[in-house]
């Protein structure tokens, strides 16, 4: 794949939003599955609702405290590096999430001490990612709920939004990249949902994801009512891990001092 091809993968309306399926092989997931699983237990840190682990140093307001990266990690921070050609230099930092099947993650911002740019691999089971414009884009809001295939209920994307912003969702398969940057990035929070049903119906790069052989072990459709009609769901049966890799422009080798 080669560095100018990027504009290939580019799905969306937004100008900088990328979905590169079948990024890495099979070989390749199962080989950076067995060194994160294979990490000492102290590297894993228990949040709420999920896991992660930090590879690449301490992020402080300042900037970061660099740790070197792992050979196993790098080999593919420098592909993502490579094939991009979105970073100003090599990525140092990555944080790596685990998500059971029910797990997800509030809508949020990755901050500014990041290079504004943002690249997640993705392994184990498939998953919805959810983007919705900043609070500061929106107009009015109208107060529907509607609920969701688990039964919980959440707001109906109604709201009006400033510059043609508008919430959308991107379905994230097995070894694939997404990667985003600008816009994407500042004006948007991402999360995913907490459940283990979710829907892909008008997620905008459908067309791309779904060209991947795997995918029938996750899609479903039904008939409802002897009417045919398909509800486009993935279902969350397995561990998903996602690998978040970013640059942090600051180092400081000598941050803290006492």
């Amino acid at each position: 794949m080669e560095e100018e091809k990027i504009g290939n993968y580019k799905v969306g309306s937004l100008p900088t939003l990328y979905y590169i399926p079948d990024f890495i092989t099979d070989s390749d997931q199962s080989f950076l599955l067995n060194n994160i699983y294979g990490a000492p237990a102290s590297k894993w840190k228990l949040l709420k609702n999920r896991r992660l682990q930090n590879w690449g140093g301490v992020v402080h307001e300042k900037g970061l405290l660099p740790q070197v990266l792992p050979p196993w990690l790098t080999n593919f921070t420098q592909k993502i590096y490579d094939v991009s050609g979105l970073f100003s230099s090599a990525i140092n930092h990555v944080l790596i999430n685990e998500y059971l099947p029910n797990q997800g993650i509030m809508p949020h911002q990755d901050g500014p001490a990041y290079f504004p740019v943002v690249a997640i691999l993705s392994l184990g089971s498939p998953v919805v990612m959810d983007f919705t414009p900043h609070a500061r884009l929106k107009l009015d809001s109208q107060d529907d709920t509607d609920k969701d295939s688990e039964g919980g209920s959440f707001e109906i994307a109604k709201d009006k939004w400033l510059d043609g912003h508008h919430p959308f969702s991107i379905l994230l398969m097995p070894r694939s990249l997404l990667i985003f940057k600008d816009k994407a990035y500042s004006d948007y929070l991402h999360g995913i949902r907490d459940c283990a049903v979710h829907c892909y119906d008008g997620a905008v790069n459908e067309t791309e994801a779904l060209k991947q052989n795997e995918s029938d072990r996750y899609l479903s459709s039904s008939e409802d009512a002897g009417r045919k009609e398909e509800y486009k769901n993935i279902s969350r049966t397995s561990t998903r891990i996602s690998l978040t890799c970013r640059l942090v422009p600051k180092v400081h080798r000598n941050l803290f001092r006492f």
